[in-house]
């Protein structure tokens, strides 16, 4: 099969949305499929990569930052992915168009299925469905739903990643059946050499550094914990990187805290190995892929109740869910966790047990059966 893919956010570019289609584009290839992405060019990028039965084809979009993108970056994007999709299709006419995100990638690929006659098919993550970040998307959608909403009726199918977010894009398009897939991970790859409690317990997080992921509230609490042995990691940047330096600084914290900046994936994954907890306080979240790789490294996620965090935890037994501002509830929490070595070894092996829920390769089987559906009804109708 070829799938050619879309996608405003690819590794390094972007975040969690990026690295579920990288993922995803392995999984394919690896059984055969032949696979082409268009996705935004960055300064310092290269603008092709190839690899065995795979393409990474960066276009112009304006884009500035890899850890934001803009209105205007966006529909850029989608006029550059319109054209390169274009001509690419005329040489190389692939059988299916994958959008990742309905915004923006989702109005090239209905573009070019009404002008190729090729079957597309989205995977929603959380910002590209209205009220999924109304903060930040509130006033755009109300402006382009019409326009929106032929992107979701046009699809073949509709894949959400999180019970959230399909109750989401059900309830702000009436009449669309979503579907839920997890994101995933290889969590024969992604696993713990052995569990164990570290000394002292490493408590990580990972993500942008903006309002939406509420990095500040992990200074304020772990600020309430100073009694208690510990030792955070940070990893990520964003505009909030600045708020939440001088923060620490005003704790006197700074020989508990590790700020990380932007780090590759396998940096990523050393440093969920020599942590306990996951400790993500944000408003809002689609299924995040920080937290799927966490608790199939065993980590106990200590999470806002918000978005398909809930996916992620057995509350209670693998970790704990509160709402967002509760710093208190927070406090006790993870104050339970660091006092009691025994349980935070329990949690942990408990978590690790779930995220076998969230493994890629039955997740992949399950992105190609709804490929391959769409294509045999495709072929009789």
């Amino acid at each position: 099969m070829r799938i050619l893919v879309l996608n405003h956010e690819y590794p390094p570019v972007g975040g969690g949305g990026g690295r579920v289609s990288q993922d995803l584009n392995l999984g394919f290839c690896k059984r055969g499929h032949e696979v082409k992405i268009i996705t935004p060019f960055l300064q310092g990028l290269p603008k092709k990569e190839y690899y065995p039965n795979y393409e990474i084809i960066r276009v112009p979009s304006l884009r500035k930052f890899a850890f934001r993108a803009t209105l205007i970056d966006m529909g850029a994007y989608v006029v550059s992915s319109y054209l390169t999709g274009s001509r690419l299709i005329r040489t190389w006419r692939p059988d299916i168009i994958h959008g990742h995100f309905a915004v923006p990638a989702g109005a090239a690929a209905r573009m070019l299925s009404k002008k190729f006659r090729i079957p597309y098919f989205l995977t929603a993550h959380l910002g590209d469905i209205p009220g999924g970040v109304p903060e930040k998307t509130g006033r755009w959608f109300r402006l382009f739903y019409p326009f929106t909403k032929k992107i979701w009726k046009g699809a073949q199918r509709i894949i959400t990643v999180s019970s959230f977010t399909r109750e989401l894009a059900e309830r702000s398009y009436p009449g669309i059946e979503a579907e839920l897939i997890f994101n995933g991970v290889d969590t024969e790859i992604i696993q713990p050499d052995h569990l164990e409690v570290h000394a002292p317990p490493q408590i990580v997080f990972a993500g942008r550094f903006m309002e939406q992921k509420n990095p500040l509230l992990i200074i304020e609490v772990l600020n309430r914990l100073k009694e208690l042995p510990w030792h955070c990691v940070m990893m990520g940047d964003g505009p909030l990187k600045a708020a939440v330096e001088q923060k620490i600084g005003e704790c006197g914290l700074q020989e508990r805290f590790t700020l990380t900046g932007w780090i590759d994936p396998e940096q990523v994954i050393a440093i969920y190995r020599a942590s306990d907890i996951l400790f993500m306080p944000s408003r809002s979240e689609g299924l995040p892929v920080a937290g799927v790789q966490a608790i199939a490294m065993g980590l106990v996620p200590v999470l806002s109740d918000v978005g398909g965090c809930a996916d992620l935890v057995i509350p209670n037994e693998s970790g704990f869910l509160f709402q967002p501002g509760e710093v208190d509830a927070f406090t006790f929490a993870l104050k339970t966790l660091l006092s009691d070595r025994e349980k935070l070894y329990r949690f942990k092996k408990k978590s690790r047990e779930r995220s076998l829920n969230f493994d890629l390769k039955r997740i992949v089987t399950e992105y190609e059966k709804i490929m391959n559906e769409i294509l045999h009804k495709q072929t009789f109708t």
